[in-house]
C-alpha cells in the first residue's frame, strides 16, 4: 500500500473539524490539515496538494462551491467531498457539477469516512 492520504478540513465550526479529525486519525490518514473557511482551505489546498479534502458548503467569507470551484482548477486530481447540514438538492447538484467527489451529510460518522476513505485507496486514483 502507498503513503496514507493527506487530508485538509474546511469547516467554520471548530467543533466538527476536531470530531473529523478525530475520525481520519482513526483511519490512519497522513497529514490533516484545518481551515475555518473557503479562503483559507484554497491558499491550504494550493500550498499542501491534499489528496482528500471535506468542504463545508455553507461559510463565512467564501462558501464551500466557490473554494471547490478555485480548488479544482489547481489541483484537479483532489477529491473534494462536500459536507453540509443544510444538504439540498440544488447544493448537492451544483457541487457535483463544479467536480465534487462526493457528499456527505453532517453529521458526519465515522463509517461513512471509513467507507469514503477506503473507496479514495482502492481507486487508487490518488498519486500515492
Amino acid at each position: 500500500m502507498g503513503k496514507p492520504l493527506n487530508v485538509l478540513i474546511c469547516d467554520d465550526s471548530v467543533l466538527i473539524r476536531k470530531k473529523l479529525r478525530g475520525t481520519l486519525e482513526k483511519c490512519k490518514c497522513g497529514d490533516i490539515f484545518e481551515a475555518e473557511n473557503g479562503i483559507l482551505a484554497v491558499e491550504l489546498a494550493k500550498e499542501k496538494n491534499p489528496d482528500l479534502i471535506f468542504m463545508d458548503i455553507v461559510m463565512p467569507e467564501k462558501d464551500g462551491i466557490e473554494a471547490l470551484e478555485e480548488i479544482i482548477t489547481h489541483n484537479p486530481d483532489a477529491k473534494v467531498v462536500m459536507a453540509s447540514s443544510a444538504g439540498t438538492k440544488e447544493h448537492l447538484k451544483k457541487a457535483i457539477e463544479k467536480g465534487a467527489y462526493d457528499f456527505i451529510q453532517k453529521p458526519i460518522s465515522l463509517e461513512a469516512i471509513t467507507n469514503l476513505v477506503e473507496k479514495i485507496l482502492k481507486e487508487g486514483s490518488v498519486n500515492v
